[in-house]
């Protein structure tokens, strides 16, 4: 899958240290095994005063584990065109002592089978296609910050997908995940039933553009409210150093979803625009977004990030966030626009 500059251009400009140095631990008579990971450390700080009942929370600094994770990446080549894969990658909390489990969550499980002639398909639980096909450019922070559908997006688990190989800059995608009723009684059924969230699109990777158009079927049992959504997004290389973003992604009302007035309910647009510049081992990256939802007040969101690459292996970090950041005119004060903003900071080692 070709990697654009647009969501790659923190990786390069961190070298190996932001790419999960994979350490090859078997490689003969064309199969190959390697291994790679992270342990981040950070503390974190800020964001909303208020949870989604009302109520008052506390808002202060913490130590925390940021997304540390362990993985294994496979393969075999079949024949000169075919290669069978599959990858494993479990994360876990670093930053405490944890006697219960040793990993908290299984974060990918797949296989597949790649064609450079007649494309890839792979089944199980990996990435959403349209975070990985289309939303991508936005996807940078380490933490919060990205307003369009990320990589869990009616993903993660029961899952089958397949995308073309590059056919001059066009890549099609197509992906399905099943939501099963099976042994559950009558009463434990959802009112959906059995369903399959499917979603689809192509996208366009050529010199210095790249834009990705999608859609997902954003069903309930997946956290969704049943309607299709439509994305967008494109990204432009200015040159190596400085790179442009530019997306849209809407999805309508629902008016008949039981749970009034929940986020995930209501009809939206979204509009973002961003830059990341890179020189040397800084990279430095902003977004904005200005979200329109239906039945609900619209808001402003921003996410700005510092990254430092210490060594090839080790890197430094700042992400601040707003997710609902007041509109900025005469009535503003400096207190308006810094009560809810999420901050974090933090190094990550990779291996």
């Amino acid at each position: 899958m070709k990697k654009t500059l647009l969501a790659t251009a923190i990786v390069g400009a961190l070298g190996a240290s932001a790419a999960a140095q994979a350490a090859t631990v078997y490689d003969q008579d064309g199969t190959r095994l390697d291994i790679y990971g992270r342990i981040a450390m950070g503390v974190a700080g800020g964001g909303p005063e208020f949870n989604n009942a009302g109520q008052k929370i506390d808002d202060g600094a913490e130590f925390v584990d940021v997304y540390s994770r362990l993985g294994l990446r496979m393969s075999h080549e079949v024949s000169r065109d075919l290669t069978a894969f599959g990858r494993l990658e479990w994360r876990f909390s670093g930053d405490e002592r944890n006697t219960d489990q040793g990993f908290n969550e299984i974060r990918q499980s797949y296989i597949g089978l790649q064609s450079d002639q007649f494309g890839t398909f792979q089944a199980g639980n990996f990435d959403s296609f349209y975070n990985q096909f289309v939303s991508l450019p936005f996807d940078w922070e380490i933490d919060r910050g990205l307003e369009f559908a990320g990589h869990p997006k009616q993903s993660r688990g029961d899952s089958i997908g397949y995308y073309t190989p590059d056919l001059s800059g066009f890549t099609a995608y197509l992906q399905a995940k099943h939501y099963s009723e099976r042994g559950l009684t009558e009463a434990q059924q959802s009112s959906e039933g059995e369903v399959v969230s499917a979603q689809g699109g192509v996208r366009y990777a050529q010199g210095p553009v790249t834009v990705g158009l999608g859609f997902v079927d954003d069903v309930q049992r997946g956290g969704g409210n049943g309607e299709m959504l439509y994305g967008l997004i494109g990204s432009y290389d200015f040159t190596d150093q400085f790179s442009a973003r530019l997306g849209y992604e809407t999805r309508d009302n629902n008016d008949s979803y039981a749970l009034r007035g929940a986020n995930d309910e209501n009809g939206y647009d979204k509009v973002g625009v961003g830059g990341t510049f890179t020189t040397g081992p800084w990279a430095f990256a902003a977004d904005y977004y200005n979200v329109d939802r239906e039945e609900l007040d619209d808001s402003n969101a921003w996410v700005l990030g510092t990254y430092y690459n210490v060594s090839s292996n080790f890197d430094v970090f700042l992400e601040l966030n707003d997710g609902d950041a007041p509109t900025v005119d005469r009535d503003v004060t400096l207190g308006d626009l810094t009560d809810d903003v999420y901050w974090l900071t933090g190094a990550r080692y990779h291996f």
